[in-house]
């Protein structure tokens, strides 16, 4: 069980980083860019980002299993908590405002809608995606929301601007992810058929948005300033792979949760950074260089979590 352990993560987790890699190998030869990796980002976060998170949404349907309502509002609740509390946590150790925001996202964005379905699948089968199918629906929405609102503020503030709650709110109505999953969430309840020709070009232009992103993300690290003296990739890291799981995880097991339901919460809560928060970050004017590094460590430091953390649950019969 061990190795199935580690064996499950690895096919995850080593993709993410060899696109990563591929990314820092196609910039050293010329191939990518900077005013490629920023043209490219803009498509992934206009446009095939939106499709994804639009397609998924709109054509699931998770049966009852789906519809566990107290684990999905588990998630939405420790996601705002741990939110909240990196917001409180940065003011002291990231020295730097306009970084403040890209550190609060790198903790708490997680990647449960490609990651976490993946994770969830291997270890529990259909009854871990079915279980966390309202989950993603509701963390998806709310990394969105937050990231907009964490970004803004941090950005506006190092600005002398102060804090302009118009600008978040017309951030908010107006990203592109937001209106993609809003859109899928309401197509999803009028039932509708997908035309079949329409559902195989959006998964074609879906299918871009995760390689396209990790590429530009590897392109643009900084390996010498990945950890400077600031530490905040590293920080970030910590809180994304080590400190929102094990609170996440010790919090589902007081209030009751066991089995499949746990191993979702903890896998879905373990899983990287998403690479969504480097386009994000890019697209809002943000450091995306410490961005891209805060995805590169947490996809290599998720790996070793998850496989113990998982080891260890079912170890201690709660999985």
């Amino acid at each position: 069980m061990f190795w199935q352990t580690w064996s499950f993560a690895l096919g995850v987790t080593v993709p993410n980083l060899l696109l990563l890699l591929l990314g820092v190998g196609l910039k050293r030869v010329g191939i990518m860019d900077d005013h490629f990796c920023d043209k490219a980002s803009r498509v992934v976060f206009n446009v095939a980002l939106p499709c994804l998170l639009f397609f998924s949404v709109s054509t699931h349907s998770g049966g009852e299993e789906g519809m566990n309502l107290p684990l999905a509002l588990y998630g939405g609740i420790a996601t705002l908590v741990t939110f909240v509390l990196l917001e409180l946590v940065a003011i002291k150790l990231v020295k730097d405002p306009r970084e403040r925001g890209i550190f609060v996202q790198g903790g708490f964005r997680a990647n449960t809608g490609i990651a976490g379905l993946a994770y969830a699948s291997l270890a529990f089968g259909k009854e871990g995606v079915a279980l966390g199918s309202m989950y993603i629906a509701i963390t998806v929405i709310l990394f969105n929301v937050l990231s907009v609102i964490t970004l803004s503020r941090s950005l506006q503030r190092d600005a002398g601007k102060g804090l302009n709650v118009a600008a978040i709110l017309r951030g908010i109505v107006t990203n592109p992810l937001i209106i993609g999953l809003v859109l899928g969430l309401l197509f999803n309840e009028t039932h509708w058929a997908m035309p079949d020709t329409l559902y195989k070009t959006g998964e074609f232009i879906s299918g871009m948005a995760l390689p396209l992103a990790m590429l530009c993300a590897g392109a643009s690290l900084d390996w010498r300033a990945m950890f400077r003296s600031s530490n905040v990739a590293g920080y970030a890291t910590l809180a994304r792979v080590l400190v929102v799981p094990g609170l996440m995880t010790l919090g589902g097991a007081l209030l009751g949760f066991h089995g499949a339901a746990l191993g979702v919460i903890f896998l879905f809560s373990c899983t990287p950074t998403a690479a969504g928060s480097y386009v994000m970050t890019r697209a809002m004017g943000g450091n995306a260089t410490l961005a891209a590094n805060i995805i590169a460590l947490t996809t290599l430091g998720s790996f070793f979590t998850t496989a113990l953390g998982l080891a260890l649950l079912r170890g201690l019969h709660l999985v």
